[in-house]
């Protein structure tokens, strides 16, 4: 029979702190710092889990304001930020990140001992890279893109129960001169379950422009199912930011795109462009998935910045628009 590994001391302490083995003579036990991806950050920001209503658990910017989804993270290639999060529940969670460069220290992982006990916190810190030539010659993409990030320790190993509960946001990296949006970008989460971030329709984000403003849509899967996601009357390129680089540019042009389990992408349109104001719905185009609920409207204004009578109109008739949801389960997940 194998004899046991020798005990290890872990010390867990705000993402800086190793699992040191005990040593073999007498005397303290010397614990380093676990290594971060940069010693002092450019910005630093805070994110508080707490309750919400029913069994629900959100991220939230300050104290009393938690949401589902969470509050959108940005930062630029080049940058490093810092990311406290501060636990209001009972519940041990954490804060693990898609899309960004960080070591084990801030990977947010039960794995490598990255929850965040009931009211604790933890700094996790990230840096976002520019895209660069390796030493062989091959290119190493930049961090620029859509991405989210989420719970990965409520409920198991892999955070399934935060995810169910509310523990969801986007996180976006731009590249120094990317056009920004001219307001705060319009998140859809599909899932989990038949709903969009855990509500359906017509509950769902009611998302509002005016005619000719750039918008910007962030779209994450969540849960056990592939949806697709579809834009009534705009189209952007399958590309990093919906926009063509050029006349050439052979990026396909899509109004549909398939969203599986923590996938991510987004994308930015004119509002209206060439099809002018109204009620645009949004939707899962899975048949029996937006029958369900899986549906949204961008509302655009007109150039006076006023709903028109013919969006009031489809805006009263969708709120009253009779889903399947309402006299059935909505299905797995939900």
């Amino acid at each position: 029979m194998r004899r046991p590994f020798p005990p290890s001391v872990v010390a867990v302490a705000a993402a800086t702190v190793v699992v040191s083995s005990v040593p073999t003579v007498a005397g303290p036990v010397v614990v380093a710092p676990r290594p971060q991806v940069c010693a002092v950050p450019d910005r630093s920001v805070k994110l508080y889990a707490e309750k919400l209503r029913g069994d629900r658990i959100g991220y939230g910017r300050t104290p009393k304001a938690a949401s589902v989804p969470g509050p959108t993270l940005e930062m630029t290639e080049g940058e490093c930020l810092a990311v406290t999060l501060v636990n209001h529940t009972v519940r041990r969670l954490s804060m693990h990140a898609h899309g960004v460069d960080y070591t084990v220290a801030s990977d947010g992982t039960r794995l490598n001992r990255g929850c965040v006990p009931g009211g604790g916190s933890r700094t996790y810190t990230f840096r976002a890279h520019s895209s660069s030539r390796r030493p062989d010659g091959t290119i190493k993409p930049g961090s620029a893109g859509y991405w989210h990030y989420h719970d990965h320790c409520k409920g198991g190993a892999h955070g399934t129960d935060g995810i169910r509960k509310g523990l969801f946001g986007a996180f976006i990296v731009r590249r120094p001169g990317d056009p920004e949006p001219d307001r705060p970008p319009f998140v859809v989460v599909m899932g989990p379950g038949l709903t969009i971030g855990l509500k359906s329709a017509p509950n769902t984000p009611l998302f509002t422009a005016d005619e000719g403003e750039r918008v910007e849509f962030v779209v994450i899967g969540h849960g056990d199912l592939f949806h697709t996601f579809h834009l009534h009357g705009h189209r952007w390129a399958d590309n990093r930011t919906g926009i063509p680089q050029g006349f050439t540019d052979p990026s396909p042009v899509l109004d549909n795109k398939t969203v599986g389990p923590a996938d991510s992408f987004g994308f930015q349109v004119i509002a209206g462009e060439g099809v002018g104001p109204g009620a645009w719905m949004y939707h899962c185009h899975v048949q029996n998935h937006s029958d369900f609920g899986m549906s949204g409207l961008m509302l655009v204004r007109d150039s006076s910045g006023r709903l028109t009578e013919d969006a009031r109109t489809t805006l009263g008739a969708w709120r009253h628009m009779e889903h399947a949801h309402t006299h059935r389960s909505a299905g797995p997940g939900h």
